[in-house]
């Protein structure tokens, strides 16, 4: 059963990061394309509530179903079954969101 669950929230978060993806490649095309820097672009997204819950969701959903797949290669090339598998999946599920969301906050937060 557990097996079903997370297929369906494997693809959940697929049909979650689909938008988020192609509105990042499409803000990143025209920022390119635009001549925005770097620096111009952060000075744009700093401080901004929008961009920090799309990254934020963007990353909680990717690290979620990169740990899931995970999960499958793991029990598949690996092996491990049982507690081992699960913590492992989601232990690197865990620190995915973790660096995701201080990436995030990096590039959102008020610079001081």
């Amino acid at each position: 059963m557990i097996d079903v669950r997370l297929y369906l929230l494997q693809r959940i978060t697929a049909l979650l990061m689909a938008p988020f993806v192609l509105v990042h490649i499409g803000v990143m095309i025209y920022a390119v394309q635009g001549g925005l820097s770097a620096g111009e672009i952060l000075s744009r997204t700093q401080g901004s509530l929008f961009w920090m819950l799309f990254y934020g969701g963007f990353v909680i959903a990717a690290g979620i179903h990169a740990a899931i797949g995970l999960r499958t290669i793991f029990f598949e090339w690996l092996g491990l079954k049982g507690l081992p598998l699960t913590l492992f999946s989601w232990g690197i599920g865990a620190l995915l969101i973790v660096m995701g969301l201080n990436a995030v906050r990096a590039v959102t937060a008020v610079a001081s």
